[in-house]
């Protein structure tokens, strides 16, 4: 152990012994000032990336990671439908990054009830179909029967039951225009919520075969053809390559153009605010560094001050500039250490309570989540700790040159 980090324990080890020391009050209020610059920093962190999470679940659990589709179906999904025949599914399913590609078919139409009616987008699964997510946001019912051919269950949102007043086994009529108007049967078979009104607000589940028959299309025909990668990551990654599939398969097959288009291109203006969060972290992050740093600063100056008579008795017993120096930086790293120990606690504390008790409440309407989001990073959390850390230290490096310009005959007469 170094001479310097010896005195320096023996410093912080004597904080609060002695009550007429002026910096008692300093050394505290530099301590909470590390641990809440460190506490607003872990929740803000916690929360930008438990909300980029969420809603990131939410978007893959309605779409897929890229769509292929006709552009004009974005307006008209049952206007132009894609070949999606057995070969090029097959294309895809063989590509590395791929995890999953289904055929999906849907249909625009209108549900009316005796007092209302509204404007939906009937969307056809295939049976096997990853329904996780929509088991996951079910909220009352059950998921409708995917297997059955000629099946007419259908899955709302609890936005469309409230606003039509229908509940789980009501039946309702659909109508859909063509050249003449078509009308059929469903029956509510279960309910979800996901709070993303963009897509509670239109799509109702139901099989795939129901919307192939309204559509008259067989199964090589699709309004899009959603591809699941392996990971979210992987977008970036693959979108060329699967541009690359789609042509050499356009050109091959004659067919009307299929393109590839990714989930941060269909939602760009979702992902747009996700990263508007980002640059909200980084302003929050800075701010919260620098007051940890001027806290600590303005405690050392006082830290100094106080003990001006010991920095000239160390320098008299022989101890030089940069000793002294070290001993008052370690006192004061380990100052931040204890700030950074409480605010990691307090940390874990709120994220805990929040997470699974969900305390702090949000309008669904506005944020797509009903209460503040929560993803705990063990990587991140101990980042900011090891950068607040070095940051506040590298601050107080400048203002410790102070000692240099004290004498030990003067200091030595101090009080």
């Amino acid at each position: 152990m170094s001479f310097s980090f010896f005195v320096a324990r023996r410093f912080f080890q004597n904080i609060g012994k002695d009550t007429r020391q002026a910096s008692n009050p300093t050394i505290t209020i530099a301590t909470a000032g590390v641990a809440i610059g460190l506490l607003v920093m872990i929740v803000s962190v916690s929360v930008i990336l438990g909300f980029k999470s969420e809603i990131t679940k939410k978007i893959e659990g309605f779409g897929s990671h890229i769509e292929i589709l006709d552009i004009n179906a974005i307006t008209a999904p049952d206007g132009f439908p894609v070949q999606a025949d057995s070969s090029f599914l097959r294309t895809l399913r063989d590509y590395d990054l791929v995890k999953s590609v289904d055929r999906i078919v849907q249909k625009m139409g209108i549900f009316k009830t005796q007092n209302d009616f509204m404007g939906v987008v009937l969307k056809g699964l295939p049976s096997n179909y990853d329904t996780t997510f929509m088991a996951q946001n079910l909220v009352e019912g059950r998921l409708p029967d995917l297997k059955t051919e000629n099946g007419n269950e259908i899955l709302i949102s609890s936005q469309q039951a409230n606003q039509l007043n229908l509940k789980t086994g009501d039946r309702v009529f659909a109508y859909f225009f063509e050249e003449s108007i078509k009308m059929r049967r469903f029956t509510i078979s279960g309910i979800y919520q996901s709070n993303m009104g963009m897509f509670d607000k239109n799509i109702v589940i139901t099989n795939l075969s129901t919307i192939e028959r309204l559509n008259h299309w067989d199964e090589n025909r699709a309004s899009l053809i959603e591809i699941r990668l392996n990971n979210f990551a992987d977008i970036d990654r693959a979108m060329p390559d699967i541009q690359k599939i789609c042509n050499q398969q356009n050109l091959i097959q004659a067919s009307p153009a299929r393109q590839p288009l990714s989930i941060k291109e269909h939602y760009a203006h979702v992902f747009a605010w996700l990263d508007l969060l980002d640059f909200n972290l980084i302003v929050i992050l800075i701010l919260m560094i620098i007051v940890s740093g001027f806290t600590m600063i303005s405690g050392l100056f006082i830290l100094i001050l106080e003990r001006t008579s010991t920095i000239g008795i160390l320098k008299a017993l022989g101890a030089t500039n940069t000793g002294v120096r070290h001993i008052f930086l370690y006192f004061s790293g380990l100052i931040t250490l204890r700030g950074l120990l409480i605010g990691d606690i307090l940390a874990f504390l709120v994220l805990f309570i929040q997470k699974y008790w969900g305390v702090v409440h949000l309008d669904p309407a506005t944020y797509y989540v009903e209460t503040v989001p929560i993803e705990i990073s063990l990587f991140a959390i101990a980042l900011i700790n090891i950068v607040t850390l070095i940051l506040t230290t590298l601050a107080l490096v400048a203002p410790s040159y102070m000692i240099s310009r004290i004498q030990p005959a003067k200091a030595i007469r101090f009080e």
